[in-house]
């Protein structure tokens, strides 16, 4: 039995080893070769590839395989049973492009990470081939089974309201934002910021799942979600909003909600109720959130929440917005903060929380506190 190199790999040959793991074969045929070969249209193939986000390759060069010549033709086949309307062929393949190409990315860095963190392993390319082979399976497993249950919970969501357009549908968008991002990003370093990202989505993910919500994307410092109810999205403002602010290695945060029509197109969401929503949280303070007046209109009544109306403001494509700011009411149950102040009033180690003067006199029926004799002021000097 040979035995294995515990040398310095050659990077051609380990890629070449690789590629032929990951892609299920070797390439052996060029563009026109798989358009025959499949039975697909030279011009369809092109296309698909394209769309799929891959780099035009010459007719005459030897790129494809195998597993390529059956993908064409299983996703030809899907269109011609009418599965995909072939008008939005390309922007089907373009959205399964893009997403797929996200997770390769992070998965390739999680491999390379775990190679260069262990040295046996980084001087041993057969080790390294063997390493892939096993984890490939594993990986897809456990990508099918994810799809699967997200294909479950949006037929349970399609088949509640069987009347009503998956496109286009009455939902909650919101925006989180995390406030002084651009100040951060040039006082640390890579790797600083990288845990900053990551405890974010962490707790984005986690709360947005926790109240029904739906991530759309991640956006560099910010989250964009979807809920079915004004409640579920309140919820999942005020909820963020409470843990980054207990989270003392995460900064303030800001968000805004906005509630109507909006179009949902292969994962993304469009339309004047998101813009409405960005706009709110660029208005917002840290540590605020507000909402728009479809919201407020829901909100209003609830005893969990509060609701105090700003003054019109004008912002890109909006005149005269009028928001309302949204919190907890005092003394309401639910609530992360409010459970850590009542813990530490328990413990002796806080004085109990009085309501500020601001929301007292905001409370129906409540009397307004006397208001400090304002200094008369002084004249500036000419």
């Amino acid at each position: 039995m040979a035995e294995e190199r515990d040398v310095e790999p050659d990077a051609g040959e380990l890629q070449q080893r690789l590629e032929r793991i990951l892609l299920g074969g070797r390439r052996k045929y060029t563009r026109l070769q798989v358009a025959e070969k499949s039975g697909v249209p030279e011009e369809r193939s092109r296309r698909l590839w394209r769309a799929l986000g891959f780099a035009t390759v010459p007719d005459d060069e030897v790129v494809f395989t195998d597993a390529d010549v059956e993908a064409v033709r299983i996703a030809d086949g899907l269109i011609e049973a009418g599965l995909i309307d072939p008008a939005v062929e390309a922007s089907v393949t373009r959205a399964l492009g893009q997403h797929l190409s996200r997770l390769a990315e992070w998965q390739v860095d999680l491999l390379w990470n775990m190679i260069l963190e262990n040295e046996d392993l980084r001087r041993n390319e057969r080790q390294i081939a063997r390493l892939v082979d096993q984890l490939l399976p594993e990986l897809e497993r456990v990508q099918t089974f994810v799809w699967r249950r997200h294909l479950a919970a949006y037929a349970g969501r399609a088949l509640a309201a069987p009347g009503e357009n998956l496109e286009t549908r009455t939902e909650v968008v919101g925006f989180v934002d995390m406030v002084g991002y651009t100040r951060l990003t040039r006082k640390i370093d890579e790797a600083e910021l990288s845990d900053i990202l990551d405890r974010f989505e962490a707790v984005a993910a986690e709360v947005i799942a926790e109240h029904h919500g739906r991530v759309v994307k991640m956006i560099g410092d910010e989250v964009l979600f979807v809920a079915d109810t004004p409640a579920d999205g309140a919820e999942i403002a005020l909820t963020l909003t409470e843990r980054t602010s207990a989270d003392e290695e995460l900064p303030p945060v800001r968000a805004g909600l906005a509630s109507g029509r909006i179009l949902s197109r292969f994962g993304d969401v469009y339309g004047s109720v998101v813009n409405l929503a960005a706009r709110l949280t660029s208005l917002a303070r840290p540590g605020t959130i507000l909402v728009d007046r479809t919201m407020t209109d829901a909100l209003t009544g609830n005893a969990a929440y509060e609701l105090r109306s700003k003054r019109p403001v004008s912002v890109r494509g909006y005149n005269r917005l009028r928001p309302s700011a949204l919190r907890r009411a005092r003394g309401g149950s639910g609530g992360f903060a409010s459970g850590q102040q009542l813990t530490a009033e328990l413990l002796g180690l806080a004085r109990p929380k009085v309501a500020d003067e601001a929301s007292t006199a905001d409370a129906p029926g409540a009397a307004r506190p006397a208001r400090p004799t304002p200094r008369p002021r002084r004249r500036r000097r000419r």
